[in-house]
């Protein structure tokens, strides 16, 4: 589990400093997005890295690893705006959007090693592909409740459902990364 533990950190740190330079490029313009609109930003990323694994070829210059960094970070985002609320302009300080970065982020990772603990890191014999197919599906769970306004009967809310896409996407990046390092 240590290794997974310094392993996530790797990926999250390469994550926040990404989301970081955005933010002072572009300051915390997603603060407009409506959660559903967070939702399909992350769909068009899966259904891209889904189109990269089957075509096996890219034309646009960037690859599968661009687009699992961007879920993490819309996931994050996606968590804060569930937390906080959209706005019609923006209203965060860079130091505070880091802030809650940061304590979603430490969330995130409680429940991927609590996981890790109950599923003896099973996510570690996987497919890659397989965390697409997964991120995808909460994807649909996670329109579906949007559409029901969040009125479940018996499922995990729209946070629960953000986490596991974030960890489904820094598993993929950590296997892609450390790969030749584990086996």
């Amino acid at each position: 589990m240590a290794d997974t533990n310094k392993q996530f950190d790797v990926v999250v740190t390469e994550c926040r400093s990404l989301f970081s330079k955005k933010l002072h490029d572009y300051g915390a313009a997603w603060r407009i997005m409506r959660p559903s609109s967070v939702t399909d930003q992350i769909f068009i990323k899966a259904k891209r890295i889904r189109s990269l694994e089957l075509k096996g070829v890219s034309k646009v210059d960037e690859g599968i690893k661009p687009e699992l960094i961007g879920i993490i970070n819309y996931g994050i985002i996606g968590l804060i705006q569930l937390q906080d609320g959209f706005v019609d302009e923006i209203d965060m300080r860079v130091d505070r959007v880091l802030q809650l970065y940061d304590q979603h982020m430490e969330t995130v990772k409680q429940l991927m090693l609590d996981k890790n603990h109950d599923y003896d890191e099973a996510w570690r014999s996987m497919r890659i592909q397989s965390y697409t197919d997964l991120i995808l599906m909460k994807l649909l769970r996670v329109k579906q409740i949007e559409d029901l306004q969040g009125q479940t009967l018996v499922s995990e809310g729209l946070d629960a459902n953000y986490m596991d896409m974030i960890n489904y996407a820094i598993f993929g990046l950590i296997r892609m990364q450390f790969s030749d390092k584990e086996d």
